[in-house]
């Protein structure tokens, strides 16, 4: 069993930046397919950034040059640097972790774009 708890999230103005970081409990934090997703009002959730066990990463291409996600295996955490925020961003993030067939969510953290 592995819980997620998100944090970081908040209210920034247009061009600004947000870090978010997803702690999780359990072992083998390290083997698991770690996921960010968003979902903002009346939109289905949609992928963001995943993170795989060798660090390999993938984006959205709305948020490709502008995200960063990362993992630090030793604290058992993974973050997502957001900069040039922008007001279509604003949704709860959530943290996803996926190692089949064992699939683990977040809470959310809502983050807000505007001025």
């Amino acid at each position: 069993q592995v819980q997620l708890v998100e944090s970081g999230g908040g209210l920034v103005q247009p061009g600004g930046s947000l870090k978010l970081s997803c702690a999780a409990s359990g072992s083998d934090f390290s083997s698991y397919v770690m996921v960010w997703y968003r979902q903002a009002p009346g939109n289905e959730r949609e992928l963001v950034a995943r993170i795989n066990s060798a660090s390999i990463t993938r984006y959205a291409d709305s948020v490709k040059g502008r995200f960063t996600i990362s993992r630090d295996n030793t604290k058992r955490t993974v973050y997502l640097q957001m900069n040039s925020l922008k007001p279509e961003d604003t949704a709860v993030y959530y943290c996803n972790a996926k190692r089949p067939p064992n699939d683990y969510w977040g809470q959310g953290t809502q983050v807000t774009v505007s001025s």
